[in-house]
């Protein structure tokens, strides 16, 4: 069962809920069947690494760690402040998604 989720990768989106509540960024990657997104710079988590090509000192690496979608939201691209999304067909009859707040289409 596919479900269509209101966040893509590239997004702009506002975390509305949790500990990182009010932070901002783009959406690197999507999970569509836990519903979660990676946010860069959002929800990082620590965690220690063996010595491989990238990190050939190993240590401790900060990264980011999924956030449920649930508590993401898009940023409005007039405003800038977070929306709700909704769906519609543009003029070409293609479905789209628009902000509710401004009726902006989202790229």
């Amino acid at each position: 069962m596919s479900v269509k989720l209101h966040i893509k990768k590239g997004d702009t989106v506002c975390v509305i809920a949790g500990d990182n509540k009010g932070q901002q960024g783009k959406v690197l990657k999507v999970e569509v069947s836990k519903q979660r997104a990676i946010v860069e710079g959002v929800n990082l988590v620590k965690k220690a690494t063996k010595p491989n090509a990238k990190n050939p000192q190993g240590g401790i690496v900060e990264q980011e760690a999924p956030i449920h979608i649930s508590n993401l939201q898009v940023l409005d691209p007039q405003s800038g402040k977070p929306s709700r999304v909704g769906r519609r067909a543009n003029a070409e009859g293609k479905l789209v998604r628009f902000a509710k707040k401004s009726g902006e289409e989202i790229k």
